[in-house]
């Protein structure tokens, strides 16, 4: 039976908090008689490991992701907390960078339980795939200011990186059971290719690597269109493919159609390294208070889980991730279980705890 060693980021604000329930989570599942065995390291990162030490991310932190199996991470950065350029500690970013991370995988998944936002209540189930490394965020500590008067940041994207991060979404989209609305394998590229020069380098390669892939539909759409889309029509889309920036955007957004950032999870995954965290932020005005949403964070361990699996080819990573998925819809069903996010007045470990209770009954 394997053992994994997972580096334990709990970065700053709200990320403690909820990564204590994504480990309550796991150690509920390594409690079953087949699970898989974890050894957490917990290890700075953030805002106040900056204050503390001087760095966001230090040497020590950076070898532990490099050495694990896999990296669970919270949140990090606070509004207060900012560099001497004016923009906000961000060592995620940074480990996205060193450890080539390019591949931004953003599950759109509406739970039942969870008030809808959209009428109808809609059955949403896509993924976004945002590229991680180049696009805008590419500027990243390395725009220009030229005092009070001019600020650049450079879009930058290549042929490879482009060509990877597509391929990528045209490879999970023959895994994924097709869109809601009518089972079709379908990739969407976002772009905004009748303005930018770069947008139409992205979607030319789209197009070129779709035909590898003749059992897939392949379309497009302008990225301030799709916001609209999203919001008619989701149950059309089933994996998106976009630039870093857009990308960025239309998680967020995609998020909101099913109940918000405390139930969207990510993962940051590379060829060698995978790191898996909330989409949200630290939310520093309710650190401390015991109301954050976790779910998030536990789905979050799941895709690591699925991750595992499929790199270390371990079917009891695969069982235990589609444990904790379906503990999730339990949990999720009962209102009493909603966290304020989502309308509750349930508390943080409240939630975590009925994660935890519908895994072992679950056995």
């Amino acid at each position: 039976m394997a053992t994994y060693r997972i580096t334990v980021i709990p970065g700053d604000g709200i990320g403690h908090e909820v990564m204590a329930e994504a480990l309550k989570v796991l150690k509920a599942v390594e409690g079953g008689l087949s699970g898989p065995r974890f050894s957490f390291q917990e290890f700075p990162a953030g805002a106040k490991c900056c204050q503390e030490t001087g760095t966001d991310l230090p040497d020590a932190t950076l070898d532990a992701c490099k050495a694990a199996d896999a990296i669970l991470f919270g949140a990090a950065g606070l509004p207060a907390v900012r560099l001497p350029d004016g923009t906000e500690i961000r060592p995620q970013i940074k480990l996205r960078k060193v450890l080539d991370l390019y591949a931004g995988v953003r599950p759109i998944k509406r739970y039942a339980g969870i008030p809808p936002v959209l009428a109808g209540d809609p059955p949403i189930d896509y993924v976004i795939m945002r590229e991680n490394t180049e696009g805008l965020f590419a500027s990243e500590a390395g725009g220009a200011r030229v005092g009070d008067y001019v600020a650049v940041d450079n879009l930058v994207l290549t042929r490879p990186g482009t060509e990877r991060i597509v391929r990528w979404a045209f490879r999970l989209a023959q895994q994924r059971r097709g869109a809601p609305s009518d089972g079709a394998h379908r990739v969407t590229c976002v772009d905004k290719a009748n303005i930018f020069q770069s947008m139409a380098f992205f979607r030319q390669i789209f197009y070129e690597v779709a035909r590898d892939f003749p059992g897939i539909q392949a379309e497009h759409a302008y990225v301030d269109a799709m916001t609209m889309y999203m919001v008619q029509r989701p149950l059309r889309y089933d994996v998106m493919v976009s630039e870093n920036m857009f990308g960025d955007i239309i998680s967020d957004l995609g998020a909101g159609t099913v109940g918000g950032l405390g139930v969207a999870p990510s993962g940051d995954i590379g060829d060698t390294y995978g790191l898996f965290q909330p989409s949200h932020g630290t939310a520093p005005d309710i650190a401390g208070r015991g109301i954050a949403n976790p779910i998030a964070q536990i789905l979050s361990a799941r895709m690591m889980l699925e991750w595992l699996a499929e790199t270390k080819r371990d079917p009891q990573c695969a069982q235990a991730a589609q444990a904790i998925e379906r503990a999730v819809e339990k949990t999720l069903i009962d209102r009493r279980n909603h966290t304020a996010d989502i309308g509750g007045t349930a508390r943080t470990a409240a939630v975590g705890d009925a994660v935890a209770t519908a895994i072992q009954k679950g056995k």
